[in-house]
């Protein structure tokens, strides 16, 4: 057994940092249109109807099928809906411990 800790699944499951990174924004990103649906109530249908997407895209991000959405798209959506997905860099550190740069909090 490996006594490996990570930050997230995502850092366990994913080959580089960068898929990893990917993969959590996408996540964010169909958490919070899954609970924009669940909060106004819609069906799915409805919910394609206000996204501008059918109904079967919807039951994937229902189901939460992240390899089907690329972060560009599920962005769209998101905006489509009135949301406001917002991007925050956090400094971390790399393999051996050492900082690279100064330690910033960015939101774009």
């Amino acid at each position: 057994m490996s006594d490996n800790r990570f930050a997230s699944v995502w850092d366990a499951l994913e080959d580089t940092p960068q898929e990893a990174a990917s993969m959590k924004a996408r996540a964010e990103l169909m958490r919070g249109l899954q609970a924009w649906i669940k909060r106004e109530g819609l069906t799915q249908s409805a919910a394609a109807g206000l996204l501008g997407v059918t109904q079967p895209r919807v039951s994937d991000l229902m189901r939460g099928r992240i390899s089907l959405f690329s972060t560009d798209a599920l962005i769209d959506m998101a905006a489509t809906a009135g949301l406001s997905p917002q991007v925050t860099l956090k400094q971390r550190r790399p393999a051996g411990g050492r900082k690279i740069g100064a330690d910033h909090a960015l939101s774009a």
